[in-house]
């Protein structure tokens, strides 16, 4: 049976079918609440409303965040390419980018197109040194549980800066949350089951199911990462995201042609088009981002964050 973790500023709850009991911890951090699992299993007897919480994200910073890129074979058509042929690859995100479930998604000023994508994020329990053996068998041992999270994008620095730390790492660019949901052994073996959902203002943008659109899953994910970054209880592994982006790449045609262009030139035709695209995220837009099995037995709950731009 899953255990679902909540967090407030001023600690830590477990959900119980009664409400959100308190757990009885000093844990101030993930990694330090993940290895207090007396506490855990022995939450108050009082009990609150989940609603009456204001909840912050479960993964606490400082904190590795990494990320797959282009890991479902619907986004990877999307932009052009071959699922066949994609690589494993990763990118950074300061952890300063996490914020709660709840907050809001602050665009700079000086960004013009900004972007969403759902993904599940996998929260590290284990120590992960480099060289670690990770395989099918036993990856759920490193991976203490999962979370939703939406990897906010600055398309307008991303793309001609060619590089995504920086336009994925503003504050508010990683929501956490709400809950981190613990799985035992017989859980983890469904993870191809959970379906993310992503909307915008009640419009449907993403829907995919996991098992049927990712490429590299968790295990390929740790055992690639393992070959050169260490990985410690706290840190999350964001997993990639399906199609359903406001950016979209070019026709074939289009982009062939695009090529043969100056780099400014293209560009400045590039952005002129992608400003017209009414799917990048406008200020009080309403994202709701959702990650469950269609049974309900494993629910990672919703993110509502709305969008307001900095003048």
């Amino acid at each position: 049976m899953t255990t679902t973790i909540y967090r407030t500023a001023d600690g830590w709850f477990v959900q119980t079918p009664a409400g959100a009991a308190r757990v009885e911890t000093a844990a101030t951090t993930t990694a330090e609440l993940l290895a207090d699992r007396a506490a855990l299993m022995a939450p108050s007897k009082e009990v609150v409303a989940l609603g009456d919480l204001d909840l912050v994200s479960p993964v606490t910073t400082p904190c590795r965040v990494v990320a797959q890129m282009t890991n479902y074979r619907s986004h990877v058509i999307d932009t052009g390419m071959d699922p066949k042929t994609i690589p494993l690859t990763f990118f950074r995100k300061a952890s300063g980018s996490v914020c709660g479930p709840t907050d809001e998604i602050v665009r700079p000023a000086h960004v013009g197109l900004l972007d969403y994508e759902v993904e599940v994020g996998l929260v590290i329990g284990k120590s992960m040194p480099v060289g670690s053996e990770i395989t099918e068998a036993n990856v759920f041992e490193y991976v203490a549980g999962l979370v939703v999270t939406n990897d906010i994008s600055a398309r307008d620095v991303q793309l001609p800066k060619t590089q995504f730390y920086e336009a994925k790492s503003y504050p508010t660019f990683t929501p956490v949350g709400p809950a981190l949901v613990l799985l035992d052994e017989a859980e983890w073996r469904r993870f191809g089951e959970l379906n993310l959902h992503l909307e915008v203002n009640g419009e449907e943008r993403q829907h995919a199911n996991v098992g049927e659109d990712m490429i590299f899953g968790p295990a390929a994910a740790l055992a690639g990462l393992s070959a050169f970054q260490r990985l410690e209880p706290g840190d999350v592994v964001l997993t990639g995201t399906p199609v359903g982006t406001a950016l979209s790449a070019p026709g074939g045609v289009v982009g062939m042609i695009a090529n043969l262009l100056p780099p400014a030139v293209k560009w400045r035709m590039f952005f002129a088009g992608q400003a017209r695209n009414p799917k990048y995220l406008h200020d009080g837009d309403v994202i709701t981002a959702h990650v469950s099995t269609a049974d309900g037995q494993i629910d990672l709950g919703t993110q509502r964050n709305v969008v307001r731009y900095q003048r």
